[in-house]
């Protein structure tokens, strides 16, 4: 029996293939892969640059393959293999692999961390013609997957070199909000602080004027903005670039949901992967 099923084929672009032939022993349980291949993946020669995504089941929601369709068709972004990971745990298994939060979420964030690195990216790198370089390497996601991703590259820089941030709950915090919080209590800002920063890496962010309602300093910006403009500045005082290491778009009237996120999507891709002078 087949490990994969083809839901698409080449003669429209791109290509997907839905993988269940990963069994992780770290996180017990089999993890469902969607792959999707550009149309030169049967015919070029070099291996290409490759994108994790964490909650790859919401590939559907995020019309991925349209996005990627119509990005083909535009040549606008430089051919790659996307490699969708669905979630198992999500609120275990995302977050902040150093340390849960104060409600104990992520407490698998380091098992999921020892997955990826020791059978995800092998696997991918055996089954698929990607390229083995980590300036080739991408890891995106969304919400508590894109805090995730963000994590992955912050302390990987020997895997992945450019993270992508849609959304993110840079709000994980070690203390509740009635138990003293302090904006310190943030994990991830915290974790920047206290660590050396990867070498040649890139980081993409992206919130919704519309992520949320909370406002705990009571300034008139929505927390989700607050905290990812708080993390940026974290990385600036790290040497990291607004412009140059780091990308900010802000969506006006954007929501927390999968629709705002195919709405940015193709701008990331650009991003992620700048496209080859000649392409035929």
């Amino acid at each position: 029996m087949s490990l994969f099923s083809t839901t698409n084929s080449w003669a429209g672009g791109v290509a997907t293939k839905t993988d269940t032939g990963l069994v992780s022993v770290y996180l017990n349980r089999a993890v469902r892969l969607d792959v999707i291949f550009p149309r030169e993946y049967e015919t070029a020669p070099d291996p290409f640059p490759v994108l994790y995504l964490n909650d790859g089941q919401d590939l559907e929601r995020l019309r991925m393959t349209q996005v990627l369709d119509a990005l083909d068709a535009q040549q606008t972004v430089r051919p790659f293999v996307l490699v969708a990971i669905h979630a198992g745990d999500r609120i275990q298994e995302y977050g902040v692999a150093a340390q849960a939060d104060y409600l104990h979420r992520g407490a698998k964030a380091g098992v999921y961390t020892e997955f990826v690195k020791h059978e995800l990216v092998p696997y991918v790198q055996k089954q698929y013609r990607v390229s083995q370089q980590p300036t080739e390497a991408v890891f995106a996601g969304f919400s508590l997957g894109g805090l995730s991703a963000f994590d992955l590259v912050w302390n990987h820089p020997d895997l992945f070199r450019k993270a992508g941030v849609f959304s993110g709950s840079f709000w994980w915090r070690q203390r509740g909000l009635n138990e003293g919080y302090s904006d310190a209590d943030r994990i991830m800002h915290a974790h920047i602080r206290k660590t050396q920063p990867p070498t040649d890496s890139a980081f993409w962010l992206q919130t919704g004027t519309l992520d949320e309602t909370d406002d705990r300093d009571n300034d008139g910006i929505i927390d989700s903005i607050d905290d990812t403009l708080d993390l940026i500045a974290e990385l600036e005082r790290k040497g990291f670039r607004w412009g140059q290491h780091v990308k900010y778009v802000e969506v006006q009237d954007g929501r927390h949901e999968p629709e705002t996120w195919s709405q940015v999507m193709p701008q990331f891709l650009h991003w992620a992967f700048p496209p080859p002078k000649n392409r035929t």
